[in-house]
């Protein structure tokens, strides 16, 4: 029976690997997704140019410390009205080091118009002096290693299209951003370490998700799980006796513990 298991465990191992669900020692690491999203406003479309967009996982209280995170294309044209009554746009997914997250810094370009009454105008881009180069955002959120959240900034389209003296419309952003944890994840500790264990986490419902064990430090984590009550298989190997823990709850931004699982001859 142990030889079946084991050719089962392969074979689940590998579509895990495959699927993507897969994980080994990521407890340092958290996903931040940033989706860009608006409040409604009477203009026909309202077009910005997203050049870039950057993360500061820093205590730095300069300007040290910031990444750029990735974007499918940039730079970019959004019309900001495609994106109200709750619809958004993905504009980076990253994986960064868990810990605190203090600024988000949105980067725009000139390439921005205004449609009103089927007439299209150029719109000038102003922004508060310091922002020259990016619009800060101070968010102070501490992201959970194996946790992925999300984060939106919300153009306030209605707020940040102004009109000057001479009629002409002016772009003056006002944006406000609010996280969000979309998953959790689940972390524990497996010796000894001849037991060569694989780790998979099940929900009754058809999930399942995997990881191995650190082979120095015995730790694993799984990441990415959905909220819900799992139950996680340590699956021992070279004569180890698997080892079962049902019921571990798993909530929003938060890690379920199952402490250490020693495994016996």
């Amino acid at each position: 029976m142990k030889t079946i298991r084991s050719i089962l465990g392969v074979s689940l191992l590998a579509i895990l690997v495959f699927s993507g669900t897969y994980c080994k020692k990521e407890a340092e690491k958290s996903r931040l997704t940033v989706y860009l999203t608006d409040a409604p406003a009477e203009y026909d479309a309202v077009n910005i140019e997203v050049v870039g967009i950057e993360v500061k996982a820093s205590s730095d209280p300069g300007e040290g410390g910031w990444t750029t995170m990735p974007m499918p294309v940039s730079p970019v044209i959004y019309n900001l009205l495609e994106f109200t009554n709750g619809m958004e746009t993905l504009l980076s997914t990253f994986e960064l080091p868990a810990g605190k997250v203090s600024q988000l810094r949105l980067i725009l370009g000139e390439n921005n118009s205004i449609v009103v009454n089927g007439i299209s105008s150029a719109l000038p881009l102003e922004v508060p002096s310091g922002s020259e180069s990016g619009l800060k955002f101070n968010i102070h959120a501490d992201l959970v290693g194996g946790v992925e959240y999300k984060l939106w900034i919300d153009f306030d389209c209605l707020r940040s299209v102004v009109v000057n003296g001479a009629g002409d419309y002016i772009l003056k952003p006002v944006l406000r951003t609010f996280t969000e944890a979309t998953s959790g994840a689940i972390k524990g500790v497996v010796s000894p370490l001849a037991a060569n264990a694989t780790v998979q986490a099940t929900d009754g419902l058809g999930g399942i998700l995997g990881a191995i064990p650190d082979p120095v430090t015995g730790e694993f984590l799984i990441r990415g799980v959905p909220p819900g009550t799992w139950s996680v298989l340590i699956d021992g190997n070279n004569g180890y006796v698997d080892q079962t823990i049902s019921s571990v709850t798993v909530t929003l931004g938060e890690v379920a513990d199952v402490g250490s699982i020693a495994l016996i001859q």
